[in-house]
This record gives C-alpha cells, structure tokens and sequence, in this order.
C-alpha cells in the first residue's frame, strides 16, 4: 500500500472527477466558440487546433485514470489490474507556453487548468505505483492515524 491512496478519499476522487468533467465541457465550448467566431488571425488558428487537441488528450487521460480509481474504489477492479500499464494515466504533450499567450485568455485559463489537473494525478499515479519502504512504516501508520480522525 502507498501513502497516495490513503490520501485519494472517494471525497477527493469525485471531486477531481468533477473538475475533469467540468473542465471538460467548458474546453469543448471555448474553442468551439473561438474557432466559429474567427477570433484568431489565420496563423494563429492552426496552433490554437493544436493545443485543443493537447487539453482534449489531457483531460481524457485523466477521466480515464480517475474512471479506473472510481472502479478500485467500486471493487469492480483489482488493485493490481488497476496498476496495469495500459490503465496508467497516459502521456499528454505539455502546451507550448509563448504560444498559448496568444490566444484568448479564457482559452488560456482552461489550458492552464487542464495542465494543473494533469500533473496533479500524474504525482498522485506516480506516488500510487511507489511501495512505501519499511523503514517509512511507522510514519505511514502516523499517516494513517491522522487520516482517521
């Protein structure tokens, strides 16, 4: 067991889901909206596809990971199979920074949210994969205790 699991309640996992999906939907309609408006000069516009299609990629690798963790919870899934490398949060490019200043700002926004969430899980499925050595035992089990009350 890891430290990150005790720390993903099912409180934190429908919250993070929630933000996903939220961050999702208002993704979708942003660049939507932009791109049907012709609010970005014509070089610019190519990018901006682009870097819909990095926050599309990160945010469905991440309700994908947080699906697998809800299923854990749900013990429709093992532990293990869960740790399966094709049930890893999956690699999502970073946004390219220079470029993303160029755009609209709530486009901005979301890119921003989009990468903040990702690495967000990525740290927590990198802690979830680390076993907890022995010699941490006993902060683990100090953990555990103030995670109870």
């Amino acid at each position: 067991m890891s430290n990150a699991r005790l720390e993903l309640t099912p409180l934190l996992l429908d919250s993070l889901y929630t933000e996903a999906m939220l961050l999702a939907d208002e993704a979708r309609a942003c660049f939507d909206r932009s791109h049907d408006a012709g609010q970005l000069a014509p070089e610019i516009s190519v990018a901006f596809s682009c870097e819909s299609l990095k926050v599309t990629t990160r945010l469905m690798h991440s309700i994908a990971w947080l699906l697998n963790q809800k299923a854990v919870r749900a013990g429709e899934i093992s532990e293990s199979d869960a740790q399966n490398e094709a049930r890893n949060l999956g690699y999502a490019p970073a946004s390219d920074g220079p470029l993303v200043l160029q755009f609209p700002l709530e486009a901005q926004a979301l890119i921003g949210a989009s990468e903040e969430l990702y690495y967000r899980l990525q740290r927590f499925s990198e802690k979830m994969r680390t076993p907890i050595s022995h010699a941490s035992e006993p902060h683990a089990m100090r953990d555990r205790l103030r995670a109870s009350f």
